[in-house]
Order: structure tokens, then C-alpha cells, then sequence
């Protein structure tokens, strides 16, 4: 049986400072954490916009080597995967809730050499990514209702990650169990607890006095 992964810290480029993107994301490399979330949304699936495939390819021009985490907020994320692929990102995921092939996509992003996962909104139950957790990297549970930073975290999520963390040992998976939204050091804890692995942290990352003091509590999880 593997054992589960060892915590990461994985900050979002939607809190970091749009006018200067690259340098937000030099700080996550300076920290010499490996992975940047990017929150990519439509303004149809989520109430907001973000970034598009040329944020990413524009990281990478200014010589970002981190690990992108791409989170496809979006209504069809099936036709947007090879420009993001093309892009940069190293792993992609998607949502559950709109209708279109979910499997075929997921083969898509792995075909196209990248990682691959599936998010959950707060009113999605674990169930309903469960035949899919064989295919995946990473499943994306979300801790507030997606479409803006800065939200409080919901406690009534914790349940979803313990029952997705159960699956996941009782089969012998090795998916990255990841969480997004309302994240701080307290918070994290308590999904630590309940099986989490992945820490997606905005608002309390880049605010925070003290980066250095924050990247060593989340080791410490």
C-alpha cells in the first residue's frame, strides 16, 4: 500500500499581483516550493475571469520552472486542454459538474504529457468522481464555492476529503488529495488531518508578513 504524500504547500497565482505575475511567481521559486496553482476561469462556470493559455506561456517565457497546477474553471474545459498543454501546464484538472466526456478528457490531458485530476464543488458529493479516481493524479476538493479569493473555509467539507482519503487507501491509489479555498496554516491542519495532502493558499500566502515562517509551518503539517 503507498503511503500517503508527504504535505505540500502549493500557493495561487490568483492572489499574486497581477500587474507583475512573474514576479509573483519568483517568490514561490525563491521559497523553493515546486508547484504554483493557476486558477483559470470563464466567467460562465465561475462568476469571474482569470488567466488564459498566454498567462501561462508568458511564466514560461520569463523562465518559470515551477510546476503548474492548472485548475480549468471553465464550462468546457474539453476544448481549451491543448492550448494550456501547449502552454505549460504540467498537470490539468477539471471540473465534474458540466456535461461533456470527463473521460475522454482526462485521457486527452495525459495523452497530450501531462498530469491530470477532477475538482469537486462544495455541492458535489465524493461520489460523483469516484470511477475516476483510478485515472487521475490529483482529485481537487473545494472548500468554498469557487469564483473568487478570499472566502472562509467550510468546515462541512471535511467529511468529503476522509471519504476520498479512505478510497484512496482501501484501492491502493496514489492521487495527490488537494484542497482550495479559505486555506491558511490553521485550516490546512484540519485537512491534514482528514486526509489532504495538497494546500492551495492564496490570500494567506502572498499576505503573509512573513513567507519564509509560513512555508515551515505548512512542512511541519
Amino acid at each position: 500500500m503507498p503511503p500517503p504524500p508527504a504535505p505540500l504547500l502549493n500557493p495561487s497565482l490568483l492572489a499574486g499581483d497581477h500587474a507583475n505575475l512573474a514576479a509573483s511567481a519568483r517568490i514561490v521559486d525563491e521559497l523553493r516550493l515546486p508547484w504554483l496553482h493557476c486558477d483559470i476561469m470563464d466567467g460562465h462556470f465561475v462568476p469571474n475571469l482569470s488567466f488564459g493559455p498566454e498567462t501561462l506561456a508568458a511564466l514560461r517565457r520569463a523562465g518559470s520552472k515551477l510546476f503548474f497546477d492548472t485548475h480549468l474553471m471553465l464550462s468546457e474545459p474539453h476544448h481549451y486542454i491543448e492550448p494550456f498543454a501547449k502552454a505549460g501546464a504540467n498537470l490539468i484538472s477539471i471540473h465534474i459538474e458540466p456535461d461533456y466526456d470527463h473521460a475522454a478528457t482526462l485521457a486527452r490531458i495525459r495523452a497530450l504529457g501531462c498530469q491530470c485530476g477532477i475538482v469537486l464543488n462544495p455541492g458535489t458529493p465524493a461520489r460523483a468522481v469516484e470511477r475516476f479516481l483510478p485515472l487521475v493524479d490529483l482529485v481537487l476538493v473545494m472548500t468554498v464555492q469557487p469564483g473568487f479569493g478570499g472566502q472562509s473555509f467550510r468546515r462541512d467539507m471535511l467529511p468529503k476529503i476522509s471519504q476520498l482519503r479512505d478510497w484512496r487507501t482501501a484501492r491502493e491509489l496514489n492521487f495527490r488529495l488537494e484542497v482550495d479555498g479559505g486555506i491558511d496554516v490553521a485550516t490546512a491542519a484540519e485537512c491534514r488531518t482528514a486526509g489532504a495532502d495538497t494546500f492551495v493558499a492564496g490570500t494567506s500566502f502572498f499576505k503573509a508578513p512573513d513567507k519564509s515562517a509560513f512555508v515551515a509551518a505548512f512542512a511541519k503539517l
